[in-house]
């Protein structure tokens, strides 16, 4: 049922009546898609970027973390003509998965080109505010609309530039739509603002990691008051580390994914599913909790830790500690980026899809600080996991409350008031609405 001063558009829900149903075609001057050139016509001394997939980000601005490529200008002004972009211009991936990528162009550059998976909306300022379109187009609203529609073949999604100016769009009087976007990019501003406190973060973490871990940088006995002194002696993993192969288990552990990111954890909770029969589970290995574990992949990402009793497939190696040791102290150490240098040194020729075997391992040179001084480090390094992970948090809780805000103000659900425009801070981040 239709509220009262509200109408229903087919395919993308309720808004009020005193707004504009129209197509996306009808509100820009040019939708269009780009053309893949020559490699001959891709240089680096170009003023002219060429935009790809991977340029584009789901925050609506370009990924300044993805590599750029140019463009010669007489390509450019030539059989590329027809995808010249401006600043203002918002692109849009069309090639998939996946889809919803966008950006609005920035004044970095005067032009811009890119490939034939990239879209050009140019809006009529007339008509539509870019920052208003900007959010419609990323928002869950647009991208089922266009999604559901999409041709899916050899698992890739396409959408037609055809379907894309037929998108149809709720178009409020201009003031509505400005604020509306003034709105929303102050969550973005905000969102940017936690994401580079992230970055930032990790970094920071990267480099004290880099220190710590190699006794650089000693860090204060609260014993003594003094810094931690004496050469950290190295020894074979094999005098630290033992191996296991239990196998004894009724199969009612939970089966664990071992992960680079995660460690390892019991699959349902990572939505990890891989079929496996009753037969096989039963020659899996039993982890305890506080074991660590070798991998296939632990020459790109080190030695997994787990925080849980479970089981895993015999493939793995499974290492426990034979002496007192700082759990957290290793699990850090066993995935810097000095461990798996120096692993990858250690075994290099071996490494061909091949599982590193206890006998390898048990042979690389390990650091072995106090058992007080790898607690601290552990401390100090669980302190800046522990930050960065209250950052996510507020990452994740500003950009639900984004989400929640555009499905309300993209549909009329709630009016912003445009007699006073107010703008929030990152300390208020509600809409005023009336």
């Amino acid at each position: 049922m239709v509220p009262n001063g509200f109408q229903h558009i087919i395919g993308l829900g309720n808004f009020p009546c005193d707004w504009l149903i129209s197509s996306a075609d009808e509100i820009t001057e040019k939708i269009t898609k780009g053309t893949t050139p020559p490699k001959s016509e891709i240089v680096e001394d170009s003023n002219i970027p060429f935009l790809r997939v991977n340029n584009l980000g789901f925050d609506g601005v370009l990924n300044s973390k993805s590599e750029m490529l140019f463009v010669t200008k007489q390509a450019h002004n030539g059989f590329l003509s027809r995808s010249v972009a401006y600043p203002n211009d918002i692109l849009m991936n069309i090639v998939g998965p996946p889809l919803g990528k966008i950006a609005i162009l920035d004044d970095q550059y005067p032009e811009y080109n890119m490939n034939q998976a990239v879209l050009i909306y140019r809006c009529k300022e007339k008509l539509i505010d870019n920052g208003y379109f900007l959010s419609f187009l990323g928002s869950e609203l647009a991208q089922q609309w266009l999604q559901s529609r999409s041709k899916k073949t050899s698992g890739q999604q396409n959408l037609t530039i055809q379907l894309c100016k037929e998108l149809p769009t709720p178009v409020p009087p201009l003031p509505e739509q400005r604020k509306i976007a003034q709105v929303l990019s102050t969550w973005d501003r905000a969102i940017a603002t936690t994401e580079k406190l992230i970055d930032a973060s990790k970094q920071q973490k990267k480099a004290l990691m880099q220190q710590l871990l190699t006794g650089k940088k000693r860090l204060i006995d609260p014993e003594t008051g003094k810094a931690f002194e004496g050469e950290w002696a190295y020894v074979q993993a094999g005098s630290i580390f033992a191996t296991r192969s239990n196998k004894k288990h009724n199969s009612d552990l939970p089966i664990l994914a071992i992960t680079q990111d995660q460690g390892a954890v019991p699959r349902e909770l990572i939505d990890y599913n891989v079929s496996v029969t009753q037969g096989s589970i039963a020659g899996y290995k039993v982890v305890e909790i506080g074991d660590f574990i070798i991998s296939l992949r632990s020459f790109q990402g080190g030695i997994e830790y787990s925080k849980y009793k479970g089981i895993c497939s015999p493939a793995y190696v499974i290492l426990y500690p034979k002496i007192e040791i700082s759990d957290d102290f290793y699990k850090y150490h066993l995935k810097s980026f000095s461990f798996i240098q120096a692993m990858k040194s250690r075994l290099e020729g071996i490494r061909d899809g091949k599982i590193i075997s206890y006998k390898y391992f048990s042979e690389i040179k390990l650091p072995q600080p106090s058992l007080k001084e790898q607690q601290k480090i552990a401390s100090v390094l669980t302190t800046a996991d522990k930050e960065i992970e209250l950052l996510e948090a507020k990452l994740a809780h500003f950009k639900q409350e984004k989400k929640a805000l555009m499905q309300q103000l993209l549909t009329g659900k709630r009016r912003v008031n445009i007699a006073e425009i107010k703008v929030a801070t990152e300390e208020t981040l509600e809409a005023e609405v009336a």
